[in-house]
């Protein structure tokens, strides 16, 4: 490796003592003006939403459930509601084009159709309604974002091989509905709907969302996909049921359609309510209980305040509007574990609650999102009584820097030493600089790894407790060992990987050269591939600039930041471009972090323990290069040796390994390094302002 390869790896012995004299100046609590946090607000989670660039996950449906029951309203208390019994799913998805591919009277054959589109782009929905007290079961994919994709899905349908039954033919189904009066109470309007459905219409029970004084419920009538089909139905209509007062406004209206759902298994039937979004702009809120609400294709997961459930840019968005203490009791569960102690749960309790006051309405319908893109928000699985108390012992603190809350970011762990600004994304005023994070280890393995060189010269890893030393050691100082027991793996990392074989094996009897000794691979240090030219070119595409080499023969690292992150890498002796340092963790195949050296599969210019420099080839004879020259040990790889002691052995391997310490951007905070200080006794309030520079810990 490289001189500048060698550099950042000092700074691990650093004493708890220096640590004391950086946050000698201690840190104080002060009253907040009236810009600070307010511990009664809520904030709003997107759980799924379509922000465009900003934020995009999406889903046809969510199925929402409680061991409470809840309503869902066009607003909180609102006087009309729909609602939902204990632990019984509904389920909501959007109005607007679909395509109704059959109806038939035998679910079995409704839904084995159902199950052949399963396979394709088109998701199938499954309905059920009464007609003359029979049961219709109506097959529909969707929904599409407009009619031209509506009817890209009915070209699909028509190649999937459904058995259709004899006179009928799949059509694209609209959001324009014909409404036949505004009614009181959803037993009046299911009365009304009746004598409708009883003449051959689809219709559907309506909570509209309407103004104060104004009749909850409507019937809407029929599901047209232009204005041209809305008139045919509206003369269809009309001469069958003469007496019926029929508006179009309800192609235009926001409400919530009320069907009854028979796909909640492919399997077996069974049925739930089934919510409609109709009309632009509609939101309607699913009111939060003590029990919370449970998202199913949100992983199970239970939100305690409420859901809101809207429309925007074509897809469903679930938003979780919840008190922000009660939403840090999951974040903080979310991002650390509960056994931690209680110093650094508080310290995580108040970095996450400035972070996420720090956002304003940065995803413009939400505050934050529920991933690592803002913090990791699970819900109330990731509540535990201590996260609680800690969360509540600090409420309404944050960190403050010249009357500004602070963006108070953290990763899982700096490796050491946290970032500096310029080394992740170029900015962080003066409140992010690099400071030594030496209880980082905290996160470090209990076992440790040999890395070993065979007889044969093969090279690789084994856990130090199935080996042992023998007191022997070569010409250049290096260890020998044997194994314990029979048949020890030789690993190609320092971890155990389901699905990756061992390099080798070693015996009792059969000796081994140690070359290093190193933590199991993990969030403090770690080693990643090796990657061929191909896989690297592949996961460059689109990160690193348009001209990218047909093959990448070397891979350097030319340039390091303050902490020793990775600023610039060469390939073939020309700069890597990305748009931003901590960029390069996606573009090498998702490194845990830039804290790292690369381990090419050519020559290598070499650091020696007298501080001399040499380059080695693969093509050369094993050796190692110490204080004392290149001492040739056998194998048919090639040893070198650095300033630090730490050896490797060459082979000519396929591609280019990456060996690094710390997982995460590592500005700011280190989670990992937080419990190192708590656990030798630091509290929350010292240990921020040691992680943040220039900054107070401000309480309402």
């Amino acid at each position: 490796m490289t001189q500048a390869g060698m550099k950042w790896r000092g700074w691990a012995p650093l004493a708890k003592g220096l640590l004391t004299a950086v946050i000698a100046a201690g840190s104080f609590l002060m009253s907040a003006g009236p810009t600070q946090a307010e511990t009664n607000r809520t904030i709003r989670v997107a759980l799924y939403a379509d922000i465009g660039s900003k934020y995009k996950s999406t889903i046809p449906l969510a199925t929402l459930q409680s061991g409470q029951s809840f309503t869902i309203s066009s607003s909180p208390g609102s006087g009309a509601s729909l609602t939902v019994p204990a632990k019984n799913p509904v389920r909501a998805s959007l109005d607007g084009y679909r395509v109704k591919v059959l109806e038939s009277s035998s679910w079995q054959a409704a839904a084995e159709a159902a199950r052949k589109l399963q396979s394709t782009s088109d998701k199938p929905q499954l309905f059920v309604v009464s007609r003359n007290g029979s049961n219709v079961y109506q097959l529909y994919t969707g929904v599409y974002a407009s009619e031209k994709a509506a009817a890209e899905g009915l070209a699909r349908v028509g190649k999937a091989g459904l058995a259709i039954p004899a006179g009928q033919t799949p059509a694209v189904k609209g959001g324009n509905h014909l409404t036949s009066g505004a009614y009181a109470s959803q037993q009046e309007a299911e009365a009304a709907l009746g004598g409708i459905t009883a003449a051959g219409f689809d219709a559907w029970v309506v909570l509209a969302a309407a103004g104060e004084g104004s009749a909850p419920f409507e019937v809407w009538i029929g599901e047209a996909a232009s204005d041209s089909e809305l008139a045919a139905l509206r003369a269809e209509v009309t001469a069958a049921l003469p007496q019926l007062v029929l508006s179009a406004g309800a192609a235009a209206s926001s409400g919530l359609k009320v069907r009854m759902d028979a796909g909640m298994d492919w399997k077996s039937e069974a049925q739930a309510a089934h919510y409609t979004i109709s009309g632009s702009g509609a939101k309607f809120i699913a009111a939060g209980n003590e029990a919370g609400i449970q998202v199913t294709e949100r992983s199970g997961r239970i939100y305690r305040g409420n859901l809101e459930l809207s429309a925007l840019n074509g897809s469903l968005a679930v938003i979780n509007e919840v008190p922000l203490e009660q939403y840090l009791y999951a974040v903080v569960g979310g991002e650390v574990s509960s056994n931690w102690p209680a110093e650094a749960l508080k310290a995580q309790a108040v970095a996450a609650r400035s972070y996420a006051l720090s956002q304003g309405n940065r995803f413009e319908v939400a505050n934050v999102v529920d991933t690592t893109l803002s913090q990791v928000y699970n819900g109330m699985g990731a509540e535990a009584p201590t996260i609680i108390n800690a969360v509540d012992a600090t409420a309404g603190e944050v960190l403050m820097n010249g009357g500004k809350i602070v963006e108070a970011v953290f990763s899982s762990n700096s490796g050491g030493v946290t970032a500096d600004p310029s080394e992740v994304w170029g900015n962080g005023g003066e409140v992010f600089v690099s400071v030594p994070s030496p209880e980082d280890t905290a996160a470090a393995a209990a076992k440790k790894w040999y890395y070993v060189l065979l007889a044969n010269g093969t090279s690789g890893y084994a856990r130090e407790d199935n080996l042992k030393l023998t007191g022997d050691k070569t010409a250049a100082g290096l260890e020998v060992v044997t194994a314990t027991t029979k048949d020890v793996n030789i690993r190609p990392l320092p971890v155990v990987e389901s699905g990756v074989s061992a390099v080798g094996k070693l015996n009792p009897g059969e000796n081994a050269i140690v070359l290093d000794k190193v933590y199991e691979s993990g969030s403090y240090s770690w080693i990643k591939g090796p990657y061929t030219s191909a896989q690297l070119l592949k996961s460059m595409q689109g990160k690193a600039g348009s001209s990218l080499p047909s093959s990448i023969s070397s891979l350097q690292v030319t340039q390091r930041g303050p902490s020793g992150r990775v600023m610039q890498v060469k390939a073939n002796g020309e700069i890597v471009q990305v748009k931003y340092p901590d960029l390069f963790r996606s573009t090498f195949n998702g490194l845990p972090s830039t804290l790292f050296d690369i381990v090419s599969p050519g020559s290598y210019t070499v650091l020696g323990a007298d501080g001399s420099t040499a380059t080695i080839g693969s093509s050369q004879s094993a050796g190692v290069l110490s204080a004392s020259g290149k001492v040739t040990v056998g194998g048919s790889g090639t040893v070198v040796m650095g300033g630090d002691t730490a050896a490797r052995v060459i082979t000519g391997s396929p591609g280019f390994l990456f060996v690094g310490q710390g997982y995460g951007h590592g500005l700011g905070m280190s989670q990992w390094g937080v419990k190192g200080m708590a656990d030798n006794g630091y509290d929350y309030k010292k240990i921020l302002q040691h992680y943040f520079h220039n900054v107070t810990i401000v309480k309402e």
